[in-house]
């Protein structure tokens, strides 16, 4: 698949006051961003060094009918980071996150301008298959959505669709490795041809992770991927996420900023459709370089 593809801020200059106060601030709000790295801290970091460019975005607009979502970004994702976008409800943070895979163009109203583009392959190329880059790009979205199908044929569906599979036994295992990277194989090994629908919330979400890598992506989008579930789900869906991104690019979305510290390589803040700030998970919330950074995080606003 990769070869198929490969053929196929605003940012101001003000300044941030009192950042010793905000440092203390952050550090009540999530300690595990300034406590000594553990070795998963150093692990992540030595990943991030590596910078190569796996996504690229360039000037990038997107406009609903005449009224402009997002305005002029820029932005590098590196290959196997985890990205978290964070900003206030209706700052653009999703509405970019669909522009990497193109689900945008289901809305009649959109209309995007700028360079993405993917591995250097510009993805809004007229002569992409959309359908092969949302196999590459993967999207798990707020609310868990299995299919009305049995959960074996929920992660099998993608596989047959691209001809991942060539038998029946090529099928079972590609089923069972992506439940298992997915952390949900043991928990339904035994009722793999149960409705997935049946599943609790937090078993669905991971149901349709699997789904998902079940294509062999090179990206997973994840919008909210935790806002539906409960406390315990989300654990286990944080710690999938880390797991996971040492084989897959992330960027997700959140609204919380304990998960963002938690998960996350680099935080992107977002406002009113600009790109305000985007650096080290640590260095966003311990010293941020914008004031509009430091009012959201230190909950002043949104």
């Amino acid at each position: 698949m990769n070869t198929t593809l490969e053929e196929k801020s605003v940012t101001q200059d003000m300044n941030v006051n009192d950042l010793d106060t905000l440092s203390q601030t952050s550090q009540d709000m999530q300690p595990n961003v300034t406590t000594p790295a553990t070795p998963f801290d150093v692990q992540r970091k030595e990943k991030t060094d590596h910078q190569t460019v796996k996504i690229n975005a360039k000037d990038v607009h997107v406009y609903y009918g005449e009224s402009e979502a997002i305005k002029g970004i820029d932005l590098d994702i590196y290959q196997n980071e985890v990205i978290a976008f964070i900003g206030p409800s209706g700052c653009g943070k999703s509405t970019f996150l669909r522009t990497l895979n193109r689900m945008n163009d289901t809305i009649d109203s959109c209309r995007v301008t700028g360079l993405v583009s993917i591995d250097g392959r510009d993805i809004y190329d007229q002569n992409l298959d959309v359908v092969l880059l949302r196999a590459q790009v993967g999207m798990v979205f707020q609310k868990p959505n299995p299919f009305p199908k049995s959960i074996f044929d929920n992660v099998a569906y993608g596989p047959k669709l691209h001809g991942l599979a060539k038998n029946k036994y090529d099928l079972e295992e590609v089923v069972e490795n992506s439940l298992r990277k997915a952390g949900l194989w043991e928990e339904v090994k035994d009722r793999l041809h149960q409705p997935g629908t049946g599943l609790s919330g937090g078993q669905q979400q991971r149901l349709c992770i699997a789904r998902t890598i079940a294509v062999s992506p090179e990206v997973i989008l994840m919008d909210e991927p935790c806002s539906a579930l409960d406390p315990i789900a989300t654990a286990k869906v944080e710690e999938l996420i880390s797991e996971l991104s040492n084989q897959y690019t992330i960027a997700i979305v959140t609204h919380s900023m304990q998960q963002a510290a938690r998960v996350s390589d680099r935080t992107a803040y977002f406002h009113l459709g600009d790109l305000i700030e985007v650096n080290s998970t640590e260095k966003v919330f311990t010293q941020p370089d914008h004031q509009l950074t430091e009012a959201y995080i230190t909950g002043r606003f949104g």
